[in-house]
């Protein structure tokens, strides 16, 4: 796929873990990089990039702005011709829905591209969505037209109280379709990613996605994990997405980037026999009705009916559209575990193992 390194690209939540391999491969690729950050001046969060575009032909440049502050982006995406949205709170654990989740989701979408409505040099967006947008709950799989998630379908059942998470992403994505309906300039690219899994950028990364792979290896599930099934994905497979998502001439709607159907189980399972004698990986899942029973004494944030309407249920998705329009393929499940447990055990994150 050819890159056109001529013009800069702004990236939002550059020092996000996806953004963080975005930023990579783009820099690799001699583009110069736009990186709208909270305070320029933060030399160690800005440290990871700046050691990548030490050893590349790209170029980065960082500008101050605020996800929710109307205007801010004005500087970061002048002269560009791409814009990734990447930009979005992934925590599962919130006192306040609306102002952690919702609120940074939904303004930070229409902040960003309602700039590139007023930025005559934009083409593109491509936004980071999720698969919860598609779904809210595995049970939801029930209700699709042949019994696997696509991009044709939407998630209707999650809310501010029920599974706020994919409700801030859901409803991110439509007021993105609003947006980009509304005028005929740019268009509009959409990546669905489920779970994202493999080593970040940094080793220190604040993504839900860090607290699952580490509880897997310091004995919070050493009694068994539930027994979810879901998508998983690699961090570097998804980042390769969003460039081809840019750069592909027709390159256009949503696309689901999910490298496997799979289960806690066996995410836990591909470490095991690398790692089982020196770290308590799970090996079984715990009954439902069990986790039903502990989950809210454990976690008040996992409720009843979430245990009810996921766990034990079947999570099937079709990735097929992500390999013929944007040229997918996914790398086994095991590499990117094994990677990034590895790359948790260097950083220290179980202490001496």
């Amino acid at each position: 796929m050819q890159i056109d390194a001529s013009s800069p690209v702004m990236v939002t939540g550059a020092t996000g873990y996806v953004a963080g391999w975005i930023v990579k491969y783009l820099l690799e690729a001699g583009v110069t990089v736009h990186a709208p950050v909270r305070d320029p001046g933060n030399a160690d969060k800005l440290h990871y990039l700046n050691r990548i575009a030490e050893s590349t032909p790209g170029t980065i440049k960082y500008f101050k702005a605020d996800l929710l502050s109307e205007g801010s982006y004005a500087d970061a995406m002048a002269g560009c011709s791409i814009v990734f949205h990447t930009a979005s709170p992934f925590r599962l654990g919130v006192a306040d829905p609306q102002k952690e989740l919702i609120d940074p989701a939904l303004l930070g979408t229409r902040n960003v591209l309602e700039e590139a409505n007023r930025t005559s040099s934009v083409q593109r967006v491509v936004l980071t969505s999720s698969c919860v947008a598609i779904y809210g709950d595995s049970a939801d799989l029930a209700q699709t037209p042949n019994g696997v998630f696509t991009e044709e379908i939407w998630n209707t059942t999650s809310s501010i109280v029920h599974q706020p998470y994919s409700f801030s992403k859901t409803v991110a994505e439509k007021e993105a379709w609003k947006i980009v309906g509304a005028q005929a300039r740019w268009r509009l690219v959409v990546i669905n990613p489920s779970l994202v899994l493999g080593p970040g950028i940094s080793p220190h990364g604040t993504s839900a996605s860090f607290d699952l792979v580490r509880q897997f290896g310091d004995g919070t599930f050493k009694m068994g994990v539930p027994d979810m099934h879901l998508g998983a994905v690699d961090v570097r497979d998804l980042s390769r997405a969003h460039i081809a998502a840019a750069y592909l001439p027709d390159a256009e709607g949503r696309h689901i980037v999910s490298g496997h159907n799979t289960t806690f189980t066996e995410m836990a399972g591909t470490l095991i026999d690398k790692y089982g004698k020196d770290y308590p990986i799970p090996r079984r899942a715990m009954p439902k009705w069990l986790t039903w029973l502990m989950a809210p004494v454990v976690n008040k944030d996992i409720t009843r009916k979430m245990v009810s309407r996921n766990m034990g249920l079947p999570w099937i998705a079709d990735n097929s559209k992500s390999k013929r329009a944007l040229g997918m393929t996914y790398r086994p499940l095991e590499e990117s575990m094994t990677d990034f447990f590895q790359q948790m055990i260097d950083s220290g994150a179980f202490g001496e193992g």
